[in-house]
C-alpha cells in the first residue's frame, strides 16, 4: 500500500484504460513523431478519472475496485482524429466503440471518495499530441484521420499522482471479479491476456 501523501490535505488519484502493448507502443512512437516531450513518460490510455484529490486512500480503492467488479470487459475502438482547441492545444484519437462505457464508467468512479465537479464534461479519447507547435498538432490531426484499432479491455488502472509530478499505477483491476489484490502485486503477468498497457 503506498504512502498517504506527504501533502496535509491527502493525495491525488487517477484511474485509466491501458492498451495492448503493440497499440500502446504504436501510438507512442507517433506521439513521439510529433515532438511531444510527454512521450516517453506517459503510456497510450484512456483516462476514467482524471487527477482527482483524495482524504481517503483505502475507501479511495474499495470505492473503484467495487466498481471494476461491477464492471463487464468491452471492447474499444479508436478511430479518427479530433482536437480540443482552442480552448486546450490537444489532438487526439476519436474513442468510437465503447464511448458509452467509458462514460458510464466514468460516472460510477467519480462518485463517494472521488466525487468532484469537473471544469469541463467528460469526453474519452487518447492524446497523441500536446503543448507542441501548431504545425505539429495539424500534421497529428491530418496524418492520423484514418487511423483504427479495436481491441478488449478488461481492467483498469488505479494511479498515484505521487509528490514528484509521476503517476504511479498502485492496483490493476479486473473487470468482474472479487480479486483482492494488493497494490504490489501487480506485475508483467497482469497484462499476459494482451488487454492491458505496458507500463
Amino acid at each position: 500500500m503506498p504512502a498517504t501523501s506527504n501533502v496535509s490535505n491527502g493525495m491525488s488519484v487517477g484511474v485509466i484504460l491501458g492498451f495492448p502493448p503493440a497499440i500502446a507502443e504504436e501510438l507512442q512512437q507517433w506521439r513521439a513523431s510529433f515532438g511531444d516531450p510527454m512521450a516517453g513518460v506517459i503510456p497510450a490510455h484512456i483516462t476514467l478519472v482524471t487527477t482527482t484529490p483524495t482524504q481517503d486512500w483505502e475507501a479511495t480503492r474499495a470505492h473503484v475496485r467495487e466498481v471494476a467488479r461491477r464492471q463487464a470487459p468491452f471492447m474499444i475502438t479508436i478511430a479518427g482524429t479530433g482536437t480540443f482547441r482552442p480552448v486546450s492545444p490537444v489532438v487526439f484519437i476519436n474513442v468510437e466503440e465503447g464511448f458509452g462505457a467509458c462514460v458510464d464508467l466514468h460516472e460510477k468512479l467519480q462518485t463517494g471518495p472521488l466525487q468532484r465537479d469537473l471544469p469541463f464534461s467528460y469526453h474519452p479519447h487518447v492524446t497523441i499530441a500536446h503543448d507542441v507547435a501548431p504545425e505539429s498538432l495539424d500534421e497529428a490531426e491530418t496524418v492520423l484521420k484514418d487511423y483504427r484499432a479495436t481491441f478488449p479491455v478488461v481492467s483498469m488502472g488505479l494511479y498515484e499522482h505521487d509528490a514528484d509530478g509521476i503517476w504511479q499505477l498502485r492496483e490493476e483491476l479486473d473487470f468482474g471479479t472479487e480479486t483482492e489484490n494488493d497494490a504490489g502485486t501487480w506485475s508483467a503477468n497482469a497484462d499476459a491476456d494482451g488487454a492491458t498497457a505496458s507500463h
